[in-house]
């Protein structure tokens, strides 16, 4: 899988995975599809780099395979990570 750094504006990773640990602002972690409430207006992570960051979010890297191969405003990320999301939900 070959890396890519973030794109401006995405934020694919903090809307469309659902989140099990706690965030700052929502104790419970957050469902598939919910922005996180730790997304600023120009849909950057608040408490990136942060310890009360959740530790998945640190994990989820940006590659090619998740990203796509061009910057469409993350709608390829969000597609391929709903995706991933269904295909891991449990039951």
């Amino acid at each position: 899988m070959k890396a890519v750094s973030c794109r401006a504006g995405c934020a694919a990773c903090c809307i469309a995975p659902s989140i099990s640990s706690a965030i700052p602002g929502m104790p419970k972690g957050k469902p598939a599809g919910v922005p996180c409430v730790q997304l600023d207006e120009q849909l950057r992570c608040k408490i990136f780099g942060q310890s009360s960051r959740p530790a998945v979010c640190g994990q989820l890297q940006a590659s090619l395979e998740m990203c796509g191969p061009t910057d469409d405003g993350g709608q390829y990320a969000r597609i391929y990570l709903t995706q991933l999301e269904a295909q891991t939900r449990p039951g």
